[in-house]
């Protein structure tokens, strides 16, 4: 199956995708109407503007600094998960998308980074609270918010991952517990975005490694991971045949393969594809 990721409400039901992801809330700060014939998408964690109203939202690491786009290696904004009033406005976004469409897709969910967040509201909790280990307990910080918000779904809830498939390192980077959070969420997505691909033996080396440590076998036509993962790829401005070279990878290992942000294009990309199969196919005769 295959599926666009789209700011734009009349592109959710666009041919020849079989699925649509509508923006409802993004990093920006943007807030958008859930749509009833889209998986509405909500960015939890991420929001530039809430940010710079706000400066108190942002997680703060040992030295005091924040965790903004301001700083190196930081995108966008980030916003304290253990903000007890934003993870409230939060939730009631998501029980919004849910009365207007069953399924749910979270986004940009977690810590920062490992040195995030040491506010006193995170110090205190942290003191408060009957782990011994900080990473513990700031997984059961981000765990506890899916589930919350798992609660108020419906339907399916999709959720997605940094692209880091190796053992620990999303847990220790941003609270992300896999085996945990599978208890919450049916199905996992995982962004590997490039502006070329150009070359995809990286692409393939992630998405096994997502393959393997979500429980599937390492064989790619064995067994699937119980809790499944889609790709989601990168289209704006992609050369449409290295798109489709990325889309033939990823969809070995990925039950489904999305496409973020330009939906002709990822629609040239999949007409082309097909069309390319069906020259290929060899009739034999009767």
């Amino acid at each position: 199956m295959y599926g666009v990721v789209t700011r734009n409400a009349d592109e959710v039901e666009m041919e020849p995708f079989d699925l649509g992801f509508y923006e409802v809330k993004d990093v920006t700060g943007r807030a958008a109407a859930p749509l009833p014939n889209a998986v509405n998408m909500v960015s939890c964690f991420g929001d530039n503007a809430a940010a710079s109203e706000n400066p108190e939202l942002v997680p703060v690491d040992e030295r005091g600094e924040p965790a903004t786009r301001d700083r190196d290696y930081f995108d966008w904004a980030y916003i304290c998960p253990t903000h007890p009033e934003y993870r409230e406005g939060l939730l009631e976004i998501i029980e919004d998308c849910a009365a207007e469409n069953d399924d749910v897709r979270l986004d940009d969910v977690g810590f920062p980074r490992e040195g995030f967040c040491h506010c006193d509201r995170c110090e205190r909790r942290f003191a408060e609270s009957d782990r011994d280990d900080w990473t513990d307990w700031r997984a059961d910080v981000i765990t506890e918010f899916v589930a919350d918000a798992a609660e108020r779904v419906p339907g399916r809830v999709l959720l997605t991952l940094y692209p880091d498939p190796y053992p620990d390192h999303l847990r220790a980077r941003a609270g992300l517990d896999l085996d945990r959070l599978a208890e919450h969420v049916d199905e996992f997505v995982v962004p590997l975005y490039d502006t070329e691909y150009a070359t995809t033996y990286w692409l393939e080396t992630i998405a096994r490694g997502f393959r393997s440590r979500l429980g599937g076998d390492y064989d790619v036509h064995g067994a699937p991971p119980e809790t499944p993962f889609s790709l989601e790829l990168y289209a704006v401005e992609v050369d449409v045949d290295d798109l489709i070279h990325a889309t033939e990878v990823a969809e070995r290992y990925a039950k489904d393969v999305f496409f973020g942000y330009d939906a002709n294009n990822a629609a040239a990309a999949l007409r082309r594809k097909d069309a390319d199969e069906r020259e290929g196919e060899v009739h034999r005769p009767d």
